[in-house]
Parts: structure tokens; C-alpha cells; sequence
């Protein structure tokens, strides 16, 4: 933060050009479609500049960086698609709490490796309500990043409040969702819920996890099967840059709960493995109803916007380090070939 005050902003033409530069790694990545977490101004200035010039080729669903960003960018509601289905204001991001691995994600009992921390709680619960419902009243759709069992159970508490109200589909997102109370799971599958997470912090994480929460409250942790069992909407992404973009990557992790080395041995808690075809819908047509975009993209149907991919072998049929292994050779949007393996 002290770093971030006296590191010069880049200019437009940079921010420009590093938006290209990001664009072509996820087409090489076979990703036609993308969500925004947290865009800001100078962000949202990006895309339309990029967009104005013809240039901008993935799909962009776009979540403002809080609710004042949002009205700012979007005005009274989210905006129309925009480029031919290339960008649209959705909704508003907010954050419930910090991150598992600095001990930040907030807990409903303290951390197994520090005595008396629990984390940190962002917001009351009654300014999460009253930011929520700001944002709702506008038609935006919120989405709320928990990853520890409070936070959790804190954003539950609001939507099931707001749902009373609020009848209509809403999709009320939850970001990461990674250690839930089990007693808190069956919560997800009412109110249209949306688990936004993502495979790959499994694998990334599942040491630091064990040490971070002891054997006990592994029951919740990173519970993708549970949480489709339970009804809730699985929707599957990376958390790019965070974690690499790579879908195939994820896609593995996520019915084999292994790593790229093939650790651990049968999966680590394999029992909240989804299947292959699980995975793969909530990657794709998941993702798209996460962001109510699924009439327009996220499958290959009549009606659809013919987005697809060629790659070098069957992912369906691929072992899971085959997978892991696909290259993209060509990717599709729209009908129209946007990048090719040279």
C-alpha cells in the first residue's frame, strides 16, 4: 500500500496495451469468455477504448470494485451488452474477508496454527445488508467474496434476509466459498445461490489448508460436491492472476482433487470430487448463468453465439495428466476465428 502511492499510474496507452497483451493469453488458453472481479474506472475506461477500436475479442463480464465504482460506471443498472455481447457491467463485487493462507479469512473458531486469531471480518452485518440492498434495489447483481466459515455464514445470513424481499431471480454470488461450517452447506442450494470457485486453490492450497484449519474442519473445505448435491449453481474459474488461467488445469484438479504431480494418492478428500462432465459444465455453461449471460453463450446450441475451441486430443477422454497437457490450436468466438497456434 505505502508502495502503491508513489508507483506512477500507468497511462492509458500502457493499460492498453497490457488489456492485448492479457487478451491473447486467454484466447491461447481457449477462454472466450471472462468475468472482471473488481473493475475499476480506469478499467472499465480500458475495455471501452479496446472495444471502440474493434479490438476487443473475449467476452468480458464485468463486477465493479464496490457499489460507489459501480453506480459510477453503470449509472441506474447494469448496462446492455455492449460490442457485439463483448462487455457488460453485471454486478457489484464486495468483500466479506481476507485470504485463508495470511490468516486473514474469517473463522467462526480460531485458526488451528494461532492461538486467538480468527481473522478478519470486513464489514458489519448490517452494512453488508445495506450495501447489498443498495445494490439490488438497482438491478445489479452482488456478488460477495467469503472464503472462511464466518464470512460464510455471514453472507448467507444477508441473502437469505434480502431473499424475502427480494423474490426474483438474483443469482446472489459467493466468491471462492472455501471453508464452510457443514451445518452452513445445505444453505447454498436456496435462493439461486451460485458457488463461484475455483478448483485449482484446492491444489494450491491443501497443506497450508490442513495446517490453517486442522483435520476438523476439513469437512467444509473446498466442498465442490457438496455444494452441487445440496442444489446450489457450481460455477468453475481460475482467479486469474492469482492462480494460472489454464482451464484444463482446473478441469483436472477438479474430479481428480490432485495436483500436477498426482498428489495425493486417490485424491485429497475425494469425496468432494465432481465428475468429469460436472466440471466441465461448471467451467462453461456454469459460468455463463453465474453472470446471466447462458442465452447467449456458454454452450454449443442453436441460438448460441458459436464460441468454441479446437484442441489437440480428446479432453474427455484424456487421463488427467493428458488433460493437463491439451493445447489450444484454435479458438472461436462468435463464428469467427480469434487466435491460432502459429
Amino acid at each position: 500500500e505505502l508502495v502503491g502511492k508513489v508507483v506512477p499510474q500507468p497511462l492509458p496507452k500502457e493499460r492498453d496495451t497490457a488489456f492485448i497483451k492479457a487478451q491473447e493469453q486467454l484466447l491461447s488458453r481457449g477462454i472466450t469468455a471472462t468475468a472482471d472481479m473488481g473493475t475499476s474506472i480506469d478499467d472499465w475506461l480500458t475495455y471501452r477504448r479496446i472495444g471502440d477500436r474493434g479490438a476487443l475479442r473475449v467476452r468480458l463480464m464485468s463486477y465493479g470494485s464496490g457499489i460507489d465504482t459501480t453506480v459510477r460506471i453503470g449509472g441506474s443498472g447494469p448496462t446492455p451488452w455492449l460490442y457485439g455481447d463483448r462487455l457488460k457491467l453485471v454486478g457489484v463485487k464486495l468483500y466479506g474477508d481476507g485470504a485463508l493462507g495470511s490468516r486473514g479469512a474469517w473463522l467462526k473458531a480460531p485458526y488451528a496454527d494461532a492461538a486467538g486469531e480468527r481473522g478478519l471480518g470486513f464489514m458489519s452485518d448490517s452494512t453488508l445488508r445495506n450495501l447489498m440492498v443498495r445494490a439490488t434495489m438497482d438491478g445489479y447483481q452482488v456478488a460477495v467474496h467469503a472464503i472462511g466459515d464466518a464470512a460464510n455464514a455471514q453472507v448467507l445470513g444477508a441473502i437469505e434476509e434480502l431473499a424475502e424481499t427480494y423474490k426474483d431471480d438474483r443469482r446472489w454470488r459467493i466468491e471462492h466459498a472455501q471453508v464452510v461450517d457443514p451445518a452452513d452447506l445445505r444453505r447454498f442450494g436456496k435462493h439461486g445461490i451460485v458457488a463461484s470457485m475455483q478448483p485449482v486453490h484446492q491444489t494450491s492450497d491443501r497443506t497450508m489448508a490442513e495446517a490453517r484449519l486442522g483435520p476438523a474442519r476439513l469437512a467444509g473445505a473446498y466442498a465442490w460436491n457438496s455444494m452441487l448435491r445440496n442444489g446450489a449453481t457450481l460455477a468453475f474459474g481460475s482467479d486469474y492472476p492469482v492462480e494460472s488461467p489454464d482451464p484444463f488445469a482446473g478441469w483436472a484438479a477438479a474430479f481428480t482433487r490432485q495436483g500436477a504431480d498426482g498428489q495425493p494418492a486417490g485424491g485429497w478428500r475425494p469425496e468432494e470430487a465432481v465428475t468429469r462432465e460436472q466440471a466441465w459444465a461448471a467451467f462453461t455453461s456454469g459460468g455463463a448463468y453465474a453472470g446471466f449471460a447462458e442465452a447467449k453463450f456458454g454452450r454449443l446450441a442453436q441460438g448460441q453465439r458459436a464460441d468454441f475451441i479446437v484442441v489437440d486430443r480428446d479432453p474427455v477422454a484424456a487421463s488427467p495428466a493428458e488433460l493437463r497437457g491439451t493445447q489450444v490450436e484454435e479458438t472461436w468466438i462468435n463464428g469467427e476465428k480469434v487466435w491460432a497456434r502459429k
